[in-house]
């Protein structure tokens, strides 16, 4: 019995000695520890003093940083107990919590390492890493809207390969440039529909988890537009969002972000449905107080709510001055793809390499498609078709040229997927079931009715109002994509698109083709009135009437939906879509007729361009095969161009592989008329020669709308020995004196000017003195007080 007394004694002795030597270990720790704290408050103490004293061996460097981790957490709290905010705040952002860092970095990077490109399927996925394409990026411009239709916008890119913009890399974008003398805080990043503007936000926030870029920012918050819209009807705060969004920073604790480098991105501003306003919105600086939305971004935008953030908006150009300039530091465009860069996506979208040089020499013998394939989007739509057609294609059968051929086939393709994927059938099975046709006509009926809207992005009400079940929305995945968004159990809502605008316009063309046909009802006419056509004249009526609606548009908003249009008008295009609806009569040579005797009155180049790009979809290439019989003998210029013909040669020029860099104006005819029908060319071209071509006035005006083009590349220009006088060169001043005119080299030798016309190319030299480096001004009559200074001036 005493023996075991003993041992008891002894065991609680030896556990109370224990005790208080874990006592004095956590005392010592807990000191070392406050001290560490408190240097790292102070602005005195070294990062290399900091390292010196975190050299451990890695388990127990391991075992350290975890309790390092949990007493910062405590003494943070303690902080906030005792009411010291703002130094809890302090060390809270010297010592963002790793674990969280890592927790929030690891769940977006699962989120955007893995890619669907147009739909989501089953199966081994792409990673981003693997698929993305570097993108052509230009910094500069200006958020002003442009309310051109997109796919002039990359018509005109594909017409400039080589333009001197200033390019920028993705990982660069909150980067200073040399020219600038204070940080980006706001960039707007602008491009058209598909071009690749969600892929580029992911991919900067890859690199970023993936601590290959940006190591300086603690925190990337992606916010796409579509899902802020859900929260339309709901109040948070700045800090509340971020929780709401991301759970990960709520676990950790942080509320306070002053001192971190933040970057919020949103994505999406074409598709924001929120009342942005700039101009009368509360103003907000407290990131803990509840508000709408709305005025959470306005806030966040302006610099009043969290200035130290960066904010990286993304967009379509027609929404692009939805964000008042004065809150931009920087707005750069993205282009798309580069040709070689075109390619390079196609070898790593396909596997077999014989297949992609088949995909890749088609491409470039259709130039609709190659201009196209600019969009990253379209490429994708493009190899799902021709990988498809090369495997299953007879013998003798030929890969799609058109528009419209492609988007029928992309249509067959998709359709064949739902039918095996989801409805359990064979390959062979019938495309075109009653279920099928049902889909496809709801589908082309929300296409249209939201196209006439301006929507791209759709919600189930929007659906539901054109007969369309969700579910059997989403079996349709290849050609409808939807965003299903469960916002933390409070409600749930899906957020529905098309692939792509132009999947939207074909739908849309289908479903006017589809209601035309089944009842005779024209969509595009307002009101369906009496007619005076019967039979052929009516369908002849039908399609005239859609050239002309879209002529009247005064921004090309139809140009790519009367292609779609009209190439559904071809009774040989309906052979890919028998049992659908079949096409009722063949007009198709009273409408090219009608066609070249549009192209022959008084179109603006860009409208008799898109004409050419309708001819071709209709199968006829006459116009522009004559012309290139004309510059093929060389005797062009002493042929008489129709108005039609003119359009064409832009049209030829343009497309060229080579481009047009230097552009000669007396190799096609020395006349004022020639001119004013290529100033297409002369506006992609950098060195313009127009000496001794009898111009007037006339031209300077619209030389001069050219030079205050932003999409100018326009570097010099030769107009001597013209009759231009002064009034002629006031007119050229107009567009010299503007900011984006970057002629470095004019030459007005020989143009009867005086010393009036000398004062207005002072006037615009001081107006914009960055470029001209050269004017040439002999054999005029300038009179001797005339000094002209540009850069260097003959």
């Amino acid at each position: 019995m005493p023996s075991m007394l003993v041992a008891s004694w002894e065991h609680r002795a030896g556990l109370g000695l224990r005790w208080r030597m874990l006592e004095d270990n956590i005392i010592t720790f807990v000191k070392n520890e406050l001290k560490k704290l408190q240097n790292d408050l102070n602005p005195h103490y070294s990062e290399c003093q900091r390292d010196e004293e975190e050299v451990l061996d890695s388990e127990e460097e391991k075992q350290r940083r975890s309790s390092r981790e949990a007493f910062l957490k405590l003494a943070v709290n303690f902080l906030r107990i005792m009411k010291q905010e703002e130094l809890a705040d302090c060390l809270q952002s010297k010592n963002p919590d790793p674990l969280c860092e890592n927790t929030f970095k690891c769940n977006l990077k699962k989120k955007f390492q893995c890619v669907f490109e147009g739909i989501a399927k089953p199966g081994p996925q792409t990673t981003l890493n693997e698929i993305y394409t570097e993108l052509y990026i230009t910094e500069g411009g200006t958020g002003e809207v442009n309310t051109e239709l997109e796919v002039r916008q990359i018509e005109m890119f594909s017409w400039k390969p080589n333009r001197p913009d200033t390019t920028i890399r993705c990982e660069e974008i909150f980067k200073a440039s040399t020219e600038r003398d204070k940080p980006i805080r706001t960039v707007l990043t602008k491009g058209v529909a598909g071009i690749g503007k969600t892929f580029l936000t992911q991919k900067f926030t890859l690199d970023w988890t993936e601590d290959k870029t940006n190591q300086d920012i603690q925190f990337i918050f992606p916010f796409p537009f579509r899902e802020l819209n859900l929260l339309r009807d709901k109040k948070f705060s700045l800090v509340g969002l971020i929780h709401h969004f991301f759970t990960e920073i709520k676990e950790a604790g942080i509320c306070n972000f002053k001192k971190f480098k933040v970057v919020f991105i949103f994505d999406g501003l074409d598709e924001c449905r929120l009342p942005l306003n700039f101009h009368i919105t509360e103003i907000l600086t407290d990131v803990t107080e509840s508000t709408s939305v709305d005025v959470l971004l306005t806030n966040l935008i302006r610099g009043k709510l969290l200035p130290s953030a960066h904010i990286w908006i993304t967009t379509r150009p027609a929404a692009a001055n939805q964000i008042p300039a004065e809150y931009i530091e920087m707005v750069t465009e993205i282009r798309g793809f580069t040709d070689p860069k075109k390619e390079e996506y196609f070898r790593k979208r396909l596997t077999d390499k014989e297949e992609a040089n088949t995909i890749i020499s088609h491409i470039k013998t259709s130039r609709s498609l190659h201009i196209m394939c600019h969009i990253p989007i379209f490429c994708w739509i493009t190899a799902a078709v021709l990988e498809s057609v090369l495997k299953t294609k007879q013998a003798g059968g030929k890969l799609p040229k058109t528009l419209t051929e492609m988007y029928i086939h992309f249509l067959v393709v998709q359709t064949k997927v739902k039918n095996i994927k989801y409805d359990g059938g064979a390959e062979t099975d019938p495309l075109w079931s009653p279920e099928n046709r049902k889909m496809i006509e709801a589908l082309g009926k929300l296409a249209f009715e939201q196209l006439q809207k301006g929507n791209l992005i759709f919600y189930e009400s929007d659906l539901t109002e054109c007969g369309i079940n969700v579910r059997e929305a989403s079996e349709c995945s290849g050609v409808f994509t939807h965003v299903f968004k469960e916002e933390r159990g409070l409600y749930q809502e899906k957020v529905c698109c098309f692939v792509h605008l132009s999947v939207q316009e074909f739908f849309a063309a289908l479903h006017v083709h589809l209601t035309f046909t089944s009842s005779s009802v024209n969509l595009l006419e307002k009101e369906q009135m009496a007619s005076v056509h019967t039979g052929e004249s009516l369908v002849q009526n039908f399609y005239q009437s859609a050239v002309d609606k879209s002529l009247k548009s005064p921004n090309g908003h139809l140009d790519l939906f009367l292609r779609f249009f009209l190439g559904l008008s071809i009774p040989a295009n309906w052979d890919h879509l028998q049992g659908l609806q079949a096409i009722s009569s063949q007009i198709n040579q009273e409408t090219v007729k009608y066609i070249k005797e549009k192209m022959n009155g008084t179109l603006s180049p860009e409208k008799s361009i898109n004409l050419l790009h309708c001819l071709n979809e209709l199968k006829d290439d006459s116009v522009v095969n004559k012309v290139q019989h004309h510059l093929g003998s060389g005797h062009l210029s002493k042929v008489n161009l129709s108005p039609a013909q003119w359009s064409a040669l832009v049209f030829i020029l343009l497309s060229s592989e080579t481009g047009v860099d230097v552009f000669d104006l007396r190799k096609y005819s020395a006349s004022e008329e020639a001119l004013l029908q290529l100033l297409p060319v002369v506006k992609a071209c950098k060195k313009a020669q127009l000496s001794g071509c009898n111009l007037t006035e006339r031209s300077c005006e619209a030389l001069s709308s050219i030079l205050s083009s932003q999409s100018s590349r326009l570097t010099e220009l030769d107009m001597s020995n013209n009759n231009l006088q002064d009034s002629g060169v006031k007119l050229l001043c107009v567009g010299l004196g503007s900011p984006h005119c970057m002629l470095e080299t004019l030459r007005l030798s020989g143009c009867q000017i005086t010393g009036t016309a000398c004062t207005s190319l002072a006037t615009a030299l001081r107006s914009n003195p960055s470029y001209l480096k050269e004017l040439d001004l002999s054999y005029n009559h300038p009179g001797d007080q005339h000094v002209l200074t540009p850069n260097s001036s003959n």
